[in-house]
């Protein structure tokens, strides 16, 4: 979508509209939530040619008319499919100085620099008509038809793993699978989920930590689909009977990205999920995870500590990996040994050893973690808590002068203390070695292309008192300084949204940030934990020692414009 303002800008020099009119045009889009310059040509006050030729003019780019331009195939598919359909952007030409694509949004900067690095020429961006953006789509699907019979007719059901093989190097079902794994990277999904149904195959991408239905293959390309995969992370292609897991890896000149393949056999089939580990994207800094001042001055001094443990907490997904690693980046320097053992290893660390779990081997944390510390470690990072074994090991390093940094699965941070005693640690040793526990869950941040204010109606006022203490927000507001004072009537609070757009793919949400809270094992905590205090009045204590709760941060963010009050009620409220 062109900028709204920038185009009502263009129009108003332009004698292609009456002023009269296009004020009236304006408004009425607004009411609507619809993009003006489909609506000026949708009310029939200015052709859709010359309305993009002076908005081209406007902003000093190309015009292009493609109702009859025949685009190469090997061009065409430059863009994929699905890329081309979301954001409307196609590639027409291609000349050894650089190639030519057409839009709606000249504005759409990482699409530019996506394709740009992908065919390493510069682009030269044109506008076009939306019915031209339009005919060019459908040669996308012309060529798609055509493959998908080819595919469809060479595949018999019981196919042998030779014919399967064969099938799987087929260059239409390679570019499916090409097409699948660039639009998951293209999109930032974490996950890629290929599944069979009695009918036909759905593709879903996980976004922003939410599944999204992306396409629907024919039935009988599935096998092939499978197949292709197989032989990509070295798997049998002929088993189909038994789960079975493997990875692999992508590398341009321009990114890194490794695949986690898992294939599990279900009724219809077999389904496949590929964890996407973009290996290329820089590691974060501690001031980047998005804590608050204060937490964040936590976090650095308990980590600067010798020794003592950091527990990282939260369901699965909640972005725990990310912050440890995010933490080993930070203490990674000559002057330490750092040694890990995961399950699985995500990222690679330069100068960090890192050890992959093998439970078939005997390779547990357990027997891991008892070998690293035969290894002269200053620091080891343990990928998850999962036993006693493992729980008494860590809590010993920790007492003998290891920092030792690892994650647990519980709701919240005062939980973590009281599970380790269930779980067989003494509660000496859990007070005496535990230095923090951060638990986190990950939110999904406002569109920043469409983010729009609001005030709270009366009718959601009354649904938000049912589910939270309102006035303890109002006044961690105002001891945080988001807003002058406690006594603010609540409706008359602004906080934000995204109205959706073709950025956030009508979402109104684009990207993650984590919300947190840090319960420090103070000289009074400690105490509590040798009392078994049990998880409420640990948390009465936190919090009257300053903690701020993944609530409590979550409000302050969606006071901020970051996140929306919706999302943090989503994940807190789980």
């Amino acid at each position: 979508m062109i900028n709204q303002t920038k185009l009502y800008n263009i129009l108003t020099k332009s004698s292609v509209i009456a002023s009269d009119a296009l004020d009236g045009a304006v408004q009425e889009s607004k009411e609507q939530h619809a993009d003006l310059a489909q609506f000026l040509v949708a009310k029939n006050l200015a052709s859709e040619t010359i309305l993009y030729e002076t908005i081209a003019t406007g902003l000093k780019i190309p015009f292009v008319d493609l109702s009859a331009i025949k685009v190469r195939r090997d061009i065409l598919t430059i863009v994929p499919e699905p890329i081309a359909q979301l954001h409307h952007l196609v590639a027409f030409d291609k000349t050894d100085q650089g190639l030519k694509v057409a839009t709606l949004d000249p504005d759409d900067i990482q699409s530019f620099e996506f394709l740009e690095k992908k065919v390493g020429l510069p682009i030269e961006v044109h506008l076009a008509t939306p019915a031209g953006i339009k005919s060019i789509l459908k040669q996308y699907r012309k060529g798609l038809r055509a493959e998908f019979r080819e595919i469809t007719a060479e595949q018999v059901e019981g196919a042998g793993p030779e014919n399967l093989k064969q099938l799987a190097e087929d260059v239409p079902v390679v570019r499916i699978v090409d097409t699948l794994l660039e639009h998951a990277i293209f999109e930032s999904a974490s996950d890629i989920h290929i599944e069979p149904t009695e009918k036909d195959t759905v593709v879903r991408y996980r976004i922003d930590g939410i599944l999204r239905d992306v396409m629907t293959l024919p039935k009988k390309i599935q096998s092939g689909v499978v197949a292709r995969i197989k032989i990509l992370s070295n798997l049998k292609i002929d088993e189909h009977r038994l789960p079975q897991d493997g990875r692999f890896k992508i590398e341009t000149d321009a990114q890194r990205v490794a695949f986690r393949v898992s294939i599990l056999p279900v009724y219809d089939g077999e389904k496949v999920v590929l964890r996407v580990l973009n290996e290329s994207a820089q590691a974060l800094s501690l001031e980047q995870l998005g804590l608050q001042s204060r937490p964040l001055e936590l976090l650095q001094r308990n980590i600067s500590k010798p020794h003592g443990i950091i527990y990282v907490t939260g369901p699965t997904g909640s972005g725990k990996t990310t912050t440890l690693y995010t933490v080993i980046t930070k203490l990674n320097t000559a002057s330490v040994n750092i040694s890990t053992i995961e399950d699985p290893i995500e990222y690679r660390m330069i100068r960090v050893n890192q050890t992959q779990v093998n439970p078939k081997i005997g390779l547990t944390f357990a027997a891991g973690l008892r070998a690293l510390l035969r290894q002269d470690p200053n620091i080891i990072m343990v990928g998850e808590i999962r036993d006693m074994e493992t729980a008494e090991i860590a809590t010993h390093a920790a007492m003998t002068g290891h920092l030792v940094l690892t994650t647990l699965h519980t709701n919240d941070a005062v939980t973590t203390l009281p599970r380790l005693t269930e779980m067989g640690v003494p509660s000496f040793l859990v007070a005496s070695t535990t230095n923090l526990v951060m638990a986190q869950r990950l939110v999904r941040k406002i569109c920043t292309h469409c983010i729009e204010s609001y005030t709270l109606s009366r009718t959601a006022i009354t649904n938000l008192a049912k589910q939270i203490n309102i006035q303890n927000i109002l006044e961690i507001l105002e001891h945080e300084g988001a807003i002058a004072s406690a006594k603010q009537a609540p409706e008359t609070l602004l906080f934000y949204r995204g109205r959706g757009c073709r950025q956030c793919n009508d979402t109104g949400y684009k990207g993650r940030i984590g919300i947190y809270e840090l319960l420090e094992v103070t000289a009074e905590v400690s105490e509590v934990i040798l009392h078994r205090a049990t998880a409420d009045e640990l948390q009465s204590l936190a919090v009257k020692q300053g903690m701020l709760t993944m609530l409590h941060d979550g409000f302050l963010k969606a006071k901020a414009g970051i996140t929306t009050v919706e999302e943090i009620l989503r994940v807190t409220k789980e």
